[in-house]
């Protein structure tokens, strides 16, 4: 299967994302953010079943583009799991500190006029840049 052009990978991305956070605020008034939708595994009780159905469908999702689109996924290999692992968990410390991800924040919370969401996503974005911009000097990484 030839692999469309990048301009068409990023379209549909955004209105997969869009549907799917508007789909889950509009069934069951839940905001589509990942690490609240993981932490809620873990730390909440009650039903679990929408959770686990949204974190399924985010891995079938990912599997479905790694056999249809196997170049859009990257080779990961050479990191190493205990440096995937480190990236996990400063990602993992991050959403906590920042009250959630960027789907959380930069998605859905800005589409709902959230100040607080609008903080977080100019905040992750500067520190992202900026990480780019030092590690591009320090290394050939960039």
């Amino acid at each position: 299967m030839e692999i469309p052009q990048d301009w068409l990978f990023a379209l549909l991305g955004g209105v997969l994302i869009g549907t799917a956070a508007a789909g889950l605020m509009w069934f069951n008034g839940r905001i589509a953010g990942i690490s609240g939708i993981w932490s809620g595994i873990w730390f909440e009780r009650g039903d679990q079943t929408p959770r686990l159905v949204f974190v399924a469908g985010l891995l079938v999702g990912g599997l479905l583009l790694t056999f249809l689109f196997p170049a859009a996924i990257p080779d990961l290999s050479q990191m190493g799991l205990a440096r995937l692992a480190a990236a996990g968990l400063l990602v993992g410390i991050g959403t906590r500190l920042g009250s959630g991800c960027t789907s959380g924040h930069g998605v859905c919370g800005l589409a709902r006029f959230s100040v607080r969401s609008l903080v977080a996503t100019a905040t992750f974005m500067a520190a992202g840049f900026a990480t780019v911009f030092v590690l591009g000097r320090l290394t050939d990484w960039v």
